[in-house]
């Protein structure tokens, strides 16, 4: 069983910046790709970024230009930089662990919001 747990949410500003990261317990070699995904109030959980192995980093078009996927192995880490960051960006940052794209484990999320 794997944890992830991600941190770096919080409050900012509209053309701000936030880093998340994704602190996984175990190996995430395990997994095929290593995603962020958000949900934002009222709306349905959409992929945000991905990093699949072997094909790099995928973004959702909403994000692409200003959001920046990346995975460190040996430190079991995905980090997702934003900048630019706009008010629909706010909601609530999950992040994935996934095998052929089947989520396999899911992060309990953390929060961004981001103020006009």
């Amino acid at each position: 069983q794997i944890q992830l747990v991600e941190s770096g949410g919080g409050l900012a500003q509209a053309g701000g910046s936030l880093t998340l990261s994704c602190v996984a317990s175990g190996n995430i070699e395990m997994f095929n790709a290593m995603s962020w995904y958000r949900q934002a109030p009222g709306k349905e959980r959409e992929l945000a970024a991905t990093m699949i192995d072997d094909e790099g980093a995928k973004y959702a078009g909403s994000v692409k230009g200003r959001v920046t996927i990346s995975k460190d192995n040996a430190k079991r880490t995905v980090r997702l930089q934003m900048n630019n960051l706009k008010p629909e960006d706010t909601g609530v940052y999950y992040c994935a662990g996934e095998y052929n794209g089947m989520v396999g484990y899911w992060g309990k999320g953390t929060q961004v919001t981001v103020t006009t």
